[in-house]
């Protein structure tokens, strides 16, 4: 079940149910435990895309938009270095079909938005634009900002080029 207290998470289940699109949502309240005894980050979403047999294997990463101090900061794409590696190994556990995706929900808080007004969805009092990245994509463009927090990032210019609102990926 996914984490209903994470009103980011909480929209993108919304999301799924509004637009009629197959997915499981899954328990990420714990990590999974494989045969060898290691641990892995669960995923947040398993998604079937609509017009092909594409299964995207999701990490949801809730960012408001603008963010950041007086909110000048708009394209937030942070992720840890455990997400992306749990994205991969979802990736081989799972096999031929199925794909990592990183979807950022963000909140729009201001008059700017990542999409235009029509391709927000209104959940709770809040507006939430939906774009994701292949997590391979994501790697390919991404840079450390910490090794002290294990995070990496995006520049806004790549993000924006590689980032697609998520309908595009069904």
């Amino acid at each position: 079940m996914a984490n209903r207290n994470n009103h980011y998470e909480a929209a993108f289940e919304a999301y799924l149910r509004a637009q009629g699109i197959p997915y499981i949502a899954t328990d990420e309240a714990r990590r999974s435990v494989l045969e060898s005894g290691e641990t892995i980050k669960n995923l947040d979403f398993i998604v079937s895309a609509v017009r092909d047999s594409t299964r995207w294997l999701i990490d949801v990463k809730g960012r408001r938009f603008p963010s950041g101090a007086k909110h000048r900061q708009y394209w937030k794409n942070w992720s840890t270095g455990d997400d992306l590696e749990a994205l991969r190994r979802w990736e081989a556990l799972f096999g031929e079909g199925f794909s990592g995706l990183l979807l950022f929900a963000f909140d729009v808080i201001g008059d700017k938005s990542p999409l235009p007004a029509d391709r927000l969805f209104h959940y709770r009092d809040h507006l939430y634009a939906f774009l994701a990245v292949g997590y391979r994509q994501y790697l390919d463009h991404a840079r450390t900002l910490s090794r002290r927090w294990d995070t990496v990032g995006l520049s806004a210019k790549a993000f924006r080029h590689i980032a697609r609102p998520f309908e595009e990926f069904l």
